[in-house]
């Protein structure tokens, strides 16, 4: 099987490039595939002699939408909506990763993934007119909601955490957000298996969510951190409240992964054991 990756310098494209295996991949960069420029990466699905297509390359800088949602709404809504109107022509599968910011993080129960949307800002909008148009285009592909993506590469929570852990005694870290850090390793594991899958039958075409389990707080993932790679830094808990930012945070992040597991035969990936090889890739594991 090819698969055609939009994105290819995130922690989800990198990660799918480590797990290639037998699959040959297609990796566009920002170079080839501009996300500002739809026809652009539409031309590239329509041109492709992949079997398939991966959606990797998203706007994820939460807050900066805010004040840019126009650029966001061209990379996470337009442009994912052309591949997918081109990729629907010739009948090919897409797979596009969603994110649990197109909820309102209200109550306490994981949201299914037929759960009313209300997105709080910017990202989530844009990422759900995204849904909207990969949906609407009407051909076989499957839309994967995550949340706290994580992994060894980039800019994300356990290295921020590593760096500041290390310069500190005590930090103060959110506690009253909850929701499933996914380790992007485990994430490009489910993006090849789901598009194996509608390459063999486009009957699977829906929306699933996967996230690592259990649901955590970021105060406690903090905590696991620190635990992990030997850090000595003491962890207060803070609610959002006291942690201002441009863009509201949803409070639960919970995501319900059944129908993933019905469906695909893939269980919540344990991001304790995500965790600890990430933390083996940046040689900080020390529990």
């Amino acid at each position: 099987m090819k698969i055609l990756v939009y994105g290819k310098s995130g922690q989800l494209g990198l990660e799918l490039q480590r797990r290639a295996g037998d699959v040959v991949l297609d990796v566009r960069d920002e170079f080839e595939a501009d996300f500002t420029n739809p026809d652009a990466c539409a031309a590239m699905a329509a041109q492709t002699d992949a079997d398939a297509i991966i959606i990797a390359a998203a706007y994820t800088a939460v807050d900066k939408a805010e004040s840019d949602e126009d650029l966001a709404l061209a990379v996470n809504g337009t442009t994912p909506g052309a591949i997918a109107r081109a990729a629907a022509a010739r009948g090919l599968p897409v797979v596009l990763v969603s994110t649990d910011y197109v909820f309102d993080g209200s109550g306490e129960q994981p949201f299914s993934i037929d759960a009313p949307t209300g997105p709080l800002g910017a990202y989530g909008r844009t990422k759900l007119v995204g849904e909207t148009a990969v949906r609407d285009a009407g051909g076989p592909h499957a839309i994967l909601r995550t949340s706290w993506v994580v992994s060894s590469h980039g800019h994300n929570f356990v290295k921020t955490m590593l760096r500041l852990g290390a310069e500190r005694d005590r930090l103060t870290i959110v506690a009253d957000q909850v929701g499933g850090p996914t380790p992007a390793a485990a994430l490009a594991d489910a993006c090849m298996t789901v598009a194996d899958r509608l390459v063999r039958d486009a009957s699977v075409t829906g929306t699933y969510h996967v996230t690592g389990g259990p649901d955590v707080s970021w105060a406690d993932f903090a905590r696991e951190i620190f635990r992990q790679s030997g850090t000595q830094c003491e962890v207060a808990d803070i609610p959002t409240r006291d942690y201002p930012t441009p863009a509201r945070r949803p409070l639960n992040s919970r995501l319900d992964n059944s129908m993933t597991q019905t469906v695909f035969g893939l269980p919540r990936p344990d991001w304790r054991a995500g965790l600890t090889d990430i933390l083996k890739d940046l040689g900080a594991y020390r529990a």
